[in-house]
């Protein structure tokens, strides 16, 4: 046989070529995807072992995004930063106090009427399992009663236990409390210089325009959270009228729990006005709980047609899909802390990211955040410029 006609190892370009060019493309990007894959789980693993670390930081960032502007203008006012950060900080921590002590006494000062109005709800569903349709026995009610306090001290241990539990968690609230707090006035303090410090480690020839997109990113992040606040506020209102109109009990804290879950979009008041329903069901009656979810149902539709676009659609510039994702994604990676930071940290994210991709402004004073096809609200785009 001749020497040119024995079989050879074939080339690597020929192992190429003979390899079909789909599959080629497929398996490159399989093998990039489980990289990223690999490298998301890595981060979130990380996230959660140090979530008592991370959890006050973000919650502090969202704060100091809340503040900074006020210590801002107190900046300009030539207030002195030391003291421009100790008056907002005192001014929020007053205003935070007082609005908690008025919750409190009017859960306490409503606990009375609630206790009346459940044991009158109490006496009309026997009323109405003796002589209703289902004619239950009184023997049979007792009976079910019975083993339902025979349940409770079955489960005796389990329920300290958990109350322990709860006391831990208390002391565990506080301790965050403490170093949200510490890292807040850090952030209002020398939020700057930490941040060109974090910059630094960036390579030279981009640092400009890292330094350009955490900027938007940040004036993403104060846009949002003055947008959530007008979105609770609204809603507490809305819900709080309607509970106080239907003489449901507990208005006031139940319309601050409104206020606070509003800060989870669209899922967060949903189940606060759920609870408010639920409320003035055990409390009242079915036909109150029916106008409360009506009520309830209004205000969400004021929300999600109205003033999430408005506010938040402006503000950060998100789908409601992309929304109702990252809450999703986030609530389980993180629980309720997840929840809550999913949204800001996709705000932060989707500003820096599109201020990368599509812009050149190295101006570090020059914090807009950029409308969907790179350019600046309220500007022009060269129709040249997307051609060239």
């Amino acid at each position: 046989m001749p020497s040119d006609q024995r079989k050879r190892p074939l080339a690597p370009l020929e192992v190429t070529n003979v390899v079909p060019r789909g599959l080629r493309v497929s398996a490159a990007l399989a093998w990039r995807f489980v990289v990223v894959i690999a490298a998301l789980y890595a981060l979130i693993w990380l996230a959660g072992y140090f979530e008592t670390v991370l959890v006050p930081v973000a919650i502090a960032l969202l704060l100091s995004a809340l503040m900074a502007p006020g210590v801002e203008k107190l900046v300009e006012l030539k207030v002195p930063r030391g003291l421009s950060t100790a008056i907002v900080l005192v001014a929020g921590l007053a205003l935070l106090g007082g609005v908690l002590t008025f919750v409190i006494s009017e859960f306490v000062n409503g606990l009375p009427q609630l206790q009346t109005q459940v044991s009158n709800s109490l006496d009309t569903i026997s009323k109405w399992l003796v002589n209703g349709p289902l004619h239950l026995s009184t023997d049979q009610i007792r009976g079910f009663i019975t083993s339902i306090i025979d349940s409770i001290k079955t489960n005796q241990a389990a329920i300290t236990s958990g109350a322990l539990t709860t006391a831990a968690n208390i002391g565990e609230l506080l301790a965050a409390f403490v170093l949200t707090l510490f890292v807040l006035i850090f952030f209002l303090l020398d939020g700057a210089r930490i941040w060109r410090f974090l910059v630094r480690g960036v390579p030279a020839p981009v640092r400009d325009r890292v330094d350009v997109a955490g900027r938007r990113g940040f004036a993403s992040l104060v846009s949002y959270v003055r947008a959530t606040a007008a979105v609770a506020v609204v809603d507490a209102v809305g819900i709080g009228i309607g509970l106080w109109i239907v003489g449901v009990p507990l208005v006031v804290p139940l319309a601050a729990l409104v206020f606070l879950g509003a800060f989870i979009p669209i899922v967060g008041a949903l189940i606060a006005g759920t609870v408010a329903v639920l409320v003035a069901l055990v409390a009242n009656s079915f036909v109150s709980a029916l106008i409360v979810l009506g009520i309830v149902t209004a205000v969400m539709q004021l929300e999600g047609h109205v003033l999430q676009p408005w506010l938040l659609g402006r503000a950060v510039r998100l789908h409601p899909l992309a929304v109702v994702l990252a809450i999703t994604v986030g609530l389980v990676a993180g629980g309720i802390p997840g929840a809550l930071l999913a949204v800001p940290l996709l705000a932060v994210l989707n500003a820096g990211i599109r201020s990368l991709m599509h812009d050149h402004d190295t101006d570090p004073d020059s914090v807009d955040v950029l409308d969907d096809d790179g350019s600046r609200p309220g500007t022009v785009q060269d129709p040249g410029s997307a051609h060239s």
